[in-house]
């Protein structure tokens, strides 16, 4: 057993057994590489990794000041990396299994309001074919409240516009329907029979949806900087990322009354506890409910 047969069997591991994304297996990847790195400058052979080697691992990492929720992802990655090796090489023990996680507060994500987003989206020089295309692709981001890289990766194929779903390959390659309102509907179809067919046609992206100038798939990059551009236009001094439409969408749903179940289906969570933190995003909007329901913070007549 060592670094050179163990690193690709666990890549081959998280491919076939876990179904991860390229993106999630490559940030594995990238963590056990860091342990190696430091066994290789600290002389620890492989086999001889223990809880104290990985307890100062730890130590050594949070010297760069890593926060700590991407440290509590890294002692995830190693511990499923030695639980791995427990069941394809034998290894009597994981030596990650007893480290504790630091302790993470949950971060409240930056949403926008109604207005904002309109007045993004009407930035939007829509005479153009890019500009077209840039107007179906936020309204879809915003109305369906998907990833950048679900959005860049939506395939033809799996748009059902008629009976207003499309299907979307989240994480994991895990699918799910998401329903699409008329606006992003009405958008999207005007994109799709008027500027898509002027973009040049790559083969690889004979199926995707949204295409650049030179007929590729858009990058996640891209529709990044689109965004910025837009935020600087309109003089959006919030912190805004595509990301930041998601969370809006969610935010906006749970404002209005929907079920919290069905925003969780929608996002493609798996776990409700992380749908959950959209319930304390809008303290406005918490403190309208309190004085409009809560017995003591109405006004009584003497």
């Amino acid at each position: 057993m060592n670094w050179a047969s163990a690193k690709p069997d666990f890549k081959r591991y998280l491919q076939l057994e876990r179904n991860l994304s390229n993106n999630s297996i490559e940030a594995y990847l990238n963590d056990i590489h860091k342990l190696e790195s430091y066994c290789s400058y600290k002389n620890i052979a492989f086999e001889d990794i223990n809880t104290k080697t990985l307890q100062q691992f730890l130590l050594f990492i949070n010297d760069f000041n890593i926060s700590p929720f991407t440290q509590a992802r890294l002692l995830s990655g190693l511990k499923t990396f030695f639980s791995f090796l427990q069941i394809e090489y034998d290894k009597k023990d994981n030596p990650a299994e007893l480290i504790e996680s630091p302790r993470l507060s949950r971060k409240i994500p930056s949403v926008l309001n109604v207005q904002e987003i309109d007045n993004l989206i009407a930035a939007i020089d829509v005479s153009t074919t890019e500009g077209a295309r840039n107007r179906a692709m936020l309204e879809i981001l915003y109305g369906c409240g998907l990833r950048v890289s679900e959005l860049v990766s939506l395939k033809l194929s799996n748009l059902h516009l008629q009976v207003e779903f499309i299907k979307v390959e989240g994480k994991g390659n895990k699918e799910r329907l998401v329903p699409i309102g008329q606006q992003a509907i009405k958008h999207l179809q005007l994109y799709l029979q008027e500027i898509r067919p002027q973009f040049p046609q790559k083969k690889q992206a004979e199926d995707i949806v949204f295409l650049n100038r030179r007929g590729a798939q858009l990058t996640r990059v891209m529709v990044f900087i689109i965004i910025k551009d837009l935020a600087k236009k309109i003089g959006l001094e919030k912190p805004i990322s595509p990301h930041t439409f998601r969370h809006s969408f969610a935010s906006h749903l749970v404002e209005g009354g929907a079920d919290l179940r069905a925003i969780q289906d929608m996002l493609g969570h798996e776990s409700i506890t992380t749908t959950e933190i959209y319930t304390h995003i809008d303290t406005d909007y918490l403190q309208s409910v309190i004085t409009q329901y809560h017995p003591r913070a109405k006004n009584k007549r003497n």
